[in-house]
């Protein structure tokens, strides 16, 4: 099942206007990987107001493997109205995104599939979210993170 790491009882920015934040799904083919890269990044946003942000992991079994069930309930758990950055670690994981959105009514509307680094990319999101940003400087964050040298 899909863990619930950040939830900000009013999904509303840190600055109070009344916005609400975007929400983050970490969707791998691992649980605990899933798991542990949401709390990564939560911890790594600081205090304050987080985003909300979901680990979808796992085949829903306890296995390797992905499920759109997971992934549909993950999103439906961190949508304030403001829209769905997903971000996922390998192939299988893409794909059952794209099928997600290819159906139409899966997921809550303004869910965007990001193309970025799975680590990288979901500590950028979830700090930017948590900033109040907007979905599409969720989704650039994210994948700027593929920008980032490490020598």
């Amino acid at each position: 099942m899909s863990d619930l790491v950040s939830d900000p009882v009013d999904g509303e920015t840190a600055a109070g206007d009344g916005a609400k934040l975007v929400g983050v799904v970490l969707v791998s083919h691992s649980a605990a990987v899933a798991a542990s890269v949401a709390e990564l990044a939560t911890g790594l946003a600081g205090g304050g107001t987080l985003a909300p942000v979901a680990a979808a992991g796992g085949d829903g079994d306890g296995g390797l493997g992905t499920s759109s069930e997971l992934i549909s309930a993950a999103a439906a758990t961190v949508d304030r109205g403001a829209g769905v950055a997903v971000l996922t670690d390998l192939g299988s994981a893409v794909l059952t995104v794209k099928a997600l959105l290819a159906e139409g009514d899966e997921l809550p509307p303004d869910t965007r599939l990001v193309d970025a680094p799975f680590v990288e990319g979901a500590v950028a999101a979830v700090v930017t979210a948590s900033a109040g940003a907007d979905l599409a400087a969720v989704e650039a964050a994210a994948a700027e993170a593929y920008t980032y040298r490490k020598v």
